[in-house]
């Protein structure tokens, strides 16, 4: 689950710069040796700057694949089963949080994967920058901060301007996979969804569980908490 609340910079269509909301809250805590370890070690060969030119992923993988964004890998678990599971497509996993990037990257190096990159930060400013219009396969974000409390709905990720930026990523007939297990936010978000003009459901509301999906450590503890899950699947027109 990915959370973030300092603002970052964004440029309007004149060329300005203003102050977007970001959509996760920056922890802080001491990493242990072996999370640092790898940080140090494994970014070099499989990490990718969030801000810059835009990548070139034949270039970044060494081949020519469809290739599938992240957003918010968590600890990394459920991202590397579905590369390892899913070889003929590449994975680029987007995250904030300094220990789930290293143990996503342990996990690459345990099971020798060879499809997947590791985005360390803003995963709105890897699209914006990064990522070129109309070119990824999939887009996944699975339990995204639901920030329950009113005054901080602004910091979601699944509101129309986000959801058209992540939209104007996809290419035509490319999925958007989205899972949450807060109802208030579920709706919100298929709302949203249904809104953008680009999109379309896949399913009459909800999408029943997707065999491609493993179960994390925090869906499990949703279950055991009574919490029901809401998946959601759309394409791009």
């Amino acid at each position: 689950m990915c959370v973030q609340s300092k603002g970052g910079r964004t440029a309007t269509p004149g060329g300005r710069a203003q102050t977007r909301v970001q959509t996760y809250y920056g922890r802080r805590g001491r990493l242990r040796t072996r999370r640092r370890d790898a940080l140090a070690r494994l970014l070099r060969g499989y990490g990718v700057e969030v801000a810059g030119d835009r990548l070139d992923p034949a270039a970044l993988y060494g081949r020519q694949a469809p290739l599938v964004l992240e957003i918010g890998s968590g600890m990394g678990d459920a991202t590397a089963a579905m590369a390892a599971g899913d070889p003929d497509r590449d994975y680029l996993a987007a995250e904030v949080h300094a220990p789930g990037v290293a143990d996503l990257l342990l996990l690459v190096e345990e099971q020798g994967l060879t499809n997947v990159r590791v985005a360390h930060g803003d995963a709105l400013t890897l699209l914006e920058q990064r990522i070129a219009p109309d070119s990824l396969a999939a887009i996944h974000s699975f339990f995204p901060d639901p920030w329950p409390k009113a005054r901080h709905h602004k910091r979601r990720l699944f509101q129309p301007a986000h959801v058209a930026l992540l939209r104007s990523r996809l290419a035509p007939g490319a999925t958007l996979h989205a899972v949450t297990d807060w109802p208030d936010y579920a709706e919100v978000m298929l709302a949203t969804l249904e809104a953008d003009p680009g999109l379309v459901n896949a399913y009459q509301r909800w999408a029943p569980p997707q065999p491609h999906r493993p179960a994390t450590k925090y869906e499990q503890r949703a279950l055991a908490q009574g919490r029901s899950i809401h998946e959601l699947v759309f394409h791009r027109r």
